[in-house]
């Protein structure tokens, strides 16, 4: 990314007529392929170089969706002597249009190349990236709300000579998408990258894209879905927030479940390719499929969930639960079952019988509850994105770094502890990363990291295995309980018998974080 500042009135090939604002002095940015002039006076138009990464990211997802749909075209081809010759020369006779919904497999093949919508352009420079940077592009709308923003996006469309391929639009986002949801005018892909919160717009959104669209979607107000104003997550996104060292990633699961929710509400469903929780940003690409009794699944990759506020353990409750018994399907609501909450005699109220909710684990008597939140895998394992070293993208090196761990990261497992927290809660040294994961991995479960969290302890294994390995690692460095006379949640954890923990896995323990060092597993 290059920024240079220039005077206007000499360099006349930025301008393509008046100067659409007062200032002096424009800065001639250079990011990709594409180079736009963004007034320096701080407005409508600005320049944010933070978000080259966003940018960068989103083109190659992107490049991925368009690689992946050629290729679906050149399968779907028909050959010659097929069955598909005479229906063709019927439509030619008939006319192509006359069915109402075509499947979708004919929408993929429509046209040759895709078709962008970019909802909140300012600059226009994302668009024109698109134009430039990712094949089979045949048409960008770049739009804004802002008749300023537009002129700055025409500018700087003719600076980089897309003209045929960009085309700077001045509506209201929402009345925009809004008029492309009928089967016909949809985009291949739509990307939103508002300013905040961009719940407002999804509705709108979900519509305007294509079966087996992209839907790319940015929101900034991270302090929001992350918990720090709960009431103000539930009015925008419809879900209730909770503190949590993997708040970041709940944020992700918050926003996948109000696509998903808008979604269904048209008879659609998503799948999400990517989702990340990068800078001060969450970002999820998802595609947008329709099939009424598909989306009715959505409700099966829904939970709630339970937290513990002392030593942070988790637990999940499902909305409904699927039957399917030959060709009938049912739905029926999940029973209550939970591993973290407990009731014990305590200072209840006469109306609960004098009993109180506790945690399991610690005997806590704050257990709160949040959600509902995505429940089901965040990023497509069959995702190929094409590598970050091959384009010229100013952000590749960090790119490759991101992929690579969200390669390894599992996906189908919600939110995770950091395994110094655990520890911090016995009051014991925590070991080395790659000690705790060795016995997750010795027991047969599936342990990673997070690309929201390095420290992070991603794993499949039940939490009252994870309570083992810290009672095992406190015995093994002299921690004992004190004493029953301490009623402490250190305490109540290190009294308990252990569950999981086998002689094996402690012969094991050093022996295969030796292992996993070396092979690179565990970094």
């Amino acid at each position: 990314m290059e920024i240079e500042l220039v005077d206007v009135q000499c360099k006349e090939q930025i301008e393509s007529g008046s100067v659409a604002n007062s200032a002096d002095e424009v800065a001639e940015v250079t990011e990709g392929l594409a180079r736009i002039s963004a007034p320096t006076d701080g407005g409508e138009t600005f320049y944010n170089p933070v978000q080259e990464f966003n940018r960068d990211l989103t083109v190659i997802v992107l490049r991925a969706f368009t690689a992946e749909r050629e290729a679906k075209k050149e399968e779907q081809k028909p050959r010659e002597g097929t069955a598909s010759e005479p229906a063709a020369k019927q439509r030619k006779i008939t006319g192509s249009n006359t069915a109402r919904h075509p499947p979708a497999s004919q929408q993929l093949l429509d046209g040759d190349g895709i078709h962008v919508l970019d909802a909140l352009s300012a600059s226009g420079l994302r668009a024109i990236r698109f134009a430039l940077e990712v094949p089979n592009v045949e048409r960008v709308l770049a739009n804004d709300f802002s008749e300023r923003a537009v002129e700055a996006i025409r500018r700087n469309v003719e600076l980089n000579g897309v003209q045929d391929r960009v085309e700077a639009v001045f509506s209201d986002a929402i009345d925009l998408m809004m008029a492309h949801r009928k089967f016909g005018k949809r985009f291949h892909a739509v990307d939103l990258d508002p300013y905040g919160s961009a719940s407002v717009f999804l509705d709108a959104a979900v519509q305007a894209v294509m079966d087996e669209g992209l839907l790319m979607v940015t929101c900034t107000d991270t302090a929001i879905l992350c918990g720090n104003t709960a009431e103000a997550c539930f009015n925008k996104y419809g879900s209730v927030p909770l503190r949590h060292k993997s708040c970041h990633e709940l944020a992700l699961r918050i926003l996948l479940r109000a696509i998903d929710g808008h979604a269904n509400r048209h008879k659609r469903y998503i799948v999400p390719l990517l989702s990340v929780s990068v800078d001060f940003y969450v970002r999820c690409f998802v595609r947008i499929r329709s099939g009424a009794a598909v989306a009715k699944d959505s409700v099966t990759k829904l939970a709630h969930m339970h937290c513990c506020a002392t030593c942070q353990s988790l637990d999940f409750q499902p909305l409904l639960k699927k039957s399917v018994n030959g060709a009938s399907v049912r739905f029926s609501n999940a029973h209550f079952q939970s591993d973290l909450i407990r009731l014990t005699e305590g200072q209840g109220t006469s109306r609960d019988g004098g009993l109180v909710a506790t945690c399991a684990h610690c005997g806590g008597t704050a257990v709160h509850t949040g959600g509902p939140i995505w429940v089901a895998p965040t990023c497509d394992a069959e995702l190929k994105c094409p590598k970050a070293g091959e384009a010229k993208l100013g952000t590749r090196e960090r790119l490759e770094g991101l992929l690579t761990v969200l390669s390894e990261e599992l996906h189908d497992v919600p939110l995770f502890y950091e395994h110094d927290q655990l520890m911090n809660v016995v009051k014991c040294p925590a070991p080395k990363m790659s000690t705790f994961r060795s016995a997750l991995l010795n027991a047969g479960y599936r342990c990673s990291i997070s690309h929201c969290n390095p420290r992070a302890i991603k794993t499949d294994a039940p939490t009252t295995f994870l309570w083992d390995v810290c009672r095992e690692w406190a015995k093994r460095n002299g921690i004992k309980p004190e004493g029953t006379a301490a009623d402490t949640p250190r305490n109540r954890i290190l009294v308990q018998n252990q569950l999981h923990y086998s002689s094996r896995m402690q012969s094991c323990w050093a022996a295969q974080a030796q292992q996993l060092e070396t092979i690179g597993i565990v970094r």
